[in-house]
């Protein structure tokens, strides 16, 4: 028997959107990112309880799946991209889910948080957006890895803004962590802050390549300082992409951040998160370590293309009461 909407389901993927001012930074304060450490043990310990200590059924579990929605970058970041494929993403992006699963929830109109591509694609997410409100992400600053000439990763910024990325996703160069030139990784990232003019800017610290939760941190710091508007975990194609420790140093900092500056940092979880169940969990970390602000689109991101498919699966049985194959429920 199928089940109709429910306040409590529709609840929670209508908050307000609030316009927070832009993360302007601060100096760099070495003092303080040389004294920032991370317990390990402590940390891995708080993430390996998370899964288990919080369950959410029924109706609340469709509230959260529905909200997790809003907060995806659906993605395709893949070598044989093609002007099709991403026109396909961008279709899903407007409707990501059933429109009937959709009309039974009472959340017509949903979408996806942004399309995000490499930049010879943006000016085609551009095109198949228009209109939706939808924004379209680039890779940039040479991903995946960071390593091509400096000028050319601040050029290409400016090439994806001008052919209409809202936000850009960029990569830092993991040596200045590897290295403790904090310095060097400050002024990099403040000028990416400053190509990107009123583009968004995430910084990807490609966490698995930091060798240490206590890198983690302070490479958070620093880029926030530099005034990145997100912090992300990864760019997808390392060994070890988005992980819960990790999300607890990163969120602890930009908890951290917020008190010290009133600024409001974003956080994106990128690469391996591809199952309903784990979006809550993330989900929930958020609102334990950040609050509720931080449960919009504004603040956060899941860096995803395969999870969005694995949620319309769970949202269909939750409405129908059945579970459809996974083939059912393609990206784009």
């Amino acid at each position: 028997m199928e089940r109709t909407a429910t306040h409590a389901a529709t609840k929670p993927a209508q908050l307000p959107q609030v316009q927070e001012p832009r993360n302007a930074g601060l100096p760099l304060d070495l003092d303080l990112v040389r004294a920032l450490q991370a317990n390990t043990s402590a940390i891995e310990r708080r993430a390996a309880t998370l899964p288990g200590r919080r369950s959410v059924k029924k109706e609340y579990q469709a509230a959260w799946l529905l909200r997790a929605i809003t907060m995806i970058d659906l993605t395709t970041l893949a070598g044989d991209d093609t002007e099709g494929r991403v026109r396909r993403l961008c279709a899903k992006a407007r409707q990501p889910v059933r429109a009937d699963l959709l009309e039974a929830l009472g959340m017509p109109g949903l979408t996806t948080g942004a399309v995000c591509v490499y930049h010879d694609m943006v000016a085609t997410a551009v095109d198949a957006l228009k209109g939706t409100g939808i924004p379209v992400a680039a890779v940039s600053t040479g991903f995946p890895a960071g390593l091509s000439p400096f000028h050319l990763r601040v050029a290409e910024i400016g090439e994806s803004v001008a052919a209409g990325a809202k936000e850009i996703d960029i990569v830092i160069s993991r040596r200045h962590v590897l290295t403790g030139n904090w310095q060097a990784l400050y002024d990099e990232m403040r000028t990416f802050r400053e190509a990107c003019g009123e583009a968004h800017v995430k910084a990807i610290l490609a966490t698995g390549e930091l060798g240490t939760l206590r890198n983690v941190a302070r490479a958070s710091w620093v880029c926030m300082m530099a005034g990145a508007d997100f912090i992300k975990t990864s760019t997808g194609k390392e060994g070890v992409n988005a992980t819960l420790p990790v999300s607890l140093v990163m969120m602890r900092a930009i908890r951290a951040y917020h008190e010290m500056t009133g600024y409001r940092v974003g956080y994106k979880p990128a690469g391996g998160i591809s199952k309903a169940k784990d979006a809550v969990t993330y989900l929930t970390l958020v609102k334990d370590e950040l609050g509720d602000r931080w449960l919009q689109s504004d603040l956060f991101r899941f860096g995803a293309s395969s999870l969005l498919g694995d949620i319309e699966r769970q949202l269909e049985h939750y409405v129908t009461g059945r579970y459809s194959a996974g083939y059912r429920h393609a990206v784009g």
